[in-house]
């Protein structure tokens, strides 16, 4: 790999053979510890674990879910007009979309895309054991973040991982170290979404990756600069419309190859145990690198087990930890079973030679392209770009929340710093994935996020093992009470809030 960019004419060269070894080691580290087996075995036990003790509610209540969510979705865009119950709080579907604009981005099209070029064909399998299993996990999340929430002095619900261990676990220490990963978390998440729209632009438009990222830092800072209730309403318009279109277009993608769709399932499935690289021959990747990019990637895109997506629907003005938890398992279903699965089908029965050429992106738009012509170069152009900001939007609100947390009563300037930080990253990002050839920047800003992932990760999913018999308490009473039995509401873990909202009931 050679690491070296062309700036000024043959006046300005950067080559540093260090940056091979350093990417190396990290990369090491990446696929041998962090998303090693023993993570993939945590990540797998525990949502086994809360599987079990739910009694499979992802199954049990799939339909109950899918009514309270989707059903009532129509419902809770209408209330997004009058803002919900108060002017620092968001609703329900607003809360969803911001979660879900965090899950909806380049992972389900690049991220997809780049674990099946890297792990073969079986990594979607991988993919969906652990979608299958993380549904409960995000549920699980949800209910605990909105259970432990309380109001800060803005007068904003705020929840998560950070609040549900410190107050639930009783482990303070163990809520700053997921905080502060969090915060490394956002940043690279953020800059791999940024990375993709600008070589999205400068691949279809030949527009350079400064003007792109300067683009993004403006119309990023415009938007986090009104907090959650403007990023709510914000994901809440470009989240949907841009996940229909592109479910449309990855539909017709599909029907257009639809008899090289069994070939395609049957390469998912065999791959899976044996994991033949979709860039032709065995390459020696192995049934651990299949499960290491399916399970990486696949986190990735749904985000279950990281806790993120529980921040923001902490902010919700829902009374219900149950009712916003089930659009978890809507979020995982649809990010995952859907659309991921259609950007896989899509990718595999597109005919595109893997071998000549590894980048994620460019293989998702060639299979555009070969369809749609010029039409599909200029769609896949806008619908990722578009999902990619709403993501950035998303860590946004994560990283600051978790700025908050950490300097407590001083967290405007928490949130302040971590703003500047995020906008500032985003150019650095683009600098460096422009200095470098052979997507050295790309592949690092990718690697940086699969590790802060990682850790992110471990401290959330030690508390909700911890907790699950939080979890299952508060779910067999809200199902409890749907049955017509007597019983007081288990709405917060503290007596203020619960007070709170029972009066409103």
């Amino acid at each position: 790999m050679v690491f070296s960019r062309v700036v000024v004419g043959d006046s300005f060269v950067f080559s540093e053979d260090f940056m091979q070894i350093i990417y190396d080691v990290l990369n090491w580290i990446d696929g041998n510890i962090l998303w090693g087996v023993p993570m993939i075995i945590f990540m797998l036990f525990t949502g086994i674990f809360l599987s079990s003790v739910t009694k499979f509610l992802q199954l049990r209540k799939f339909g109950y879910a899918m009514r309270h969510t989707l059903g009532l979705s129509v419902k809770h865009m209408k209330r997004n007009k009058t803002g919900g119950n108060g002017d620092k709080t968001i609703s329900p579907f607003e809360a969803f979309s911001t979660a879900v604009s965090g899950t909806v981005g380049t992972g389900n099209i690049v991220g997809v895309t780049t674990a099946i070029l890297s792990g073969g064909p079986g990594a979607v399998f991988w993919m969906w054991v652990s979608a299958f299993f993380g549904s409960v996990t995000k549920y699980a999340e949800i209910v605990l973040g909105v259970y432990y929430r309380k109001k800060n002095t803005d007068g904003e619900y705020i929840g998560g991982p950070m609040h549900y261990i410190e107050n639930g676990v009783g482990r303070k220490w163990l809520a700053m170290i997921f905080a502060v990963f969090a915060i490394l978390a956002a940043v690279g998440m953020g800059s791999v979404q940024a990375d993709t729209i600008e070589k999205t632009w400068s691949e279809a438009f030949g527009i350079p990756v400064y003007v792109t990222a300067t683009i993004i830092v403006l119309l990023t800072a415009l938007v986090i600069i009104g907090g959650i209730k403007r990023i709510g309403k914000v994901t809440s318009y470009i989240v949907p419309f841009m996940a229909i279109l592109f479910i449309i277009l990855a539909i017709v993608l599909v029907a257009v190859n639809i008899s090289a769709v069994p070939s395609a399932f049957a390469s998912i499935f065999t791959s899976a145990f044996s994991a033949k690289s979709f860039l032709g021959g065995f390459a020696g990747y192995g049934i651990a690198q299949a499960m290491r990019y399916g399970f990486a990637r696949g986190i990735f895109s749904n985000e279950a087990g990281l806790g993120s997506s529980s921040i923001a629907h902490s902010s919700s003005d829902t009374s219900e930890p149950v009712e916003q938890g089930l659009w978890g398992i809507f979020e995982v279903f649809l990010d995952t079973f859907v659309i991921c699965t259609l950007t896989a089908l899509f990718v595999l029965t597109s005919g595109l030679d893997g071998a000549a050429v590894s980048d994620g992106a460019t293989v998702a738009m060639g299979a555009f392209t070969s369809v749609f012509g010029i039409f599909g170069k200029v769609a896949y152009s806008i619908i990722l770009p578009l999902l990619a900001f709403s993501t950035i939007l998303a860590w946004a609100v994560y990283g600051a929340k978790s700025s908050e947390y950490l300097f407590g009563k001083h967290h405007k300037g928490g949130k302040t710093a971590f703003n500047v930080l995020y906008l500032t990253l985003i150019i650095a990002i683009a600098l460096l994935t422009y200095f470098f050839e052979d997507n050295i920047g790309t592949d690092f800003v990718w690697l940086i996020s699969d590790m802060t992932n990682a850790l992110m990760a471990l401290p959330n999913l030690i508390a909700l093992v911890v907790l699950s018999k939080q979890t299952v308490a508060v779910t067999r009473n809200y199902f409890a009470r749907k049955r017509g039995e007597p019983l007081a509401p288990m709405i917060s873990a503290f007596a203020s809030t619960e007070d709170t909202f029972s009066a409103k009931e």
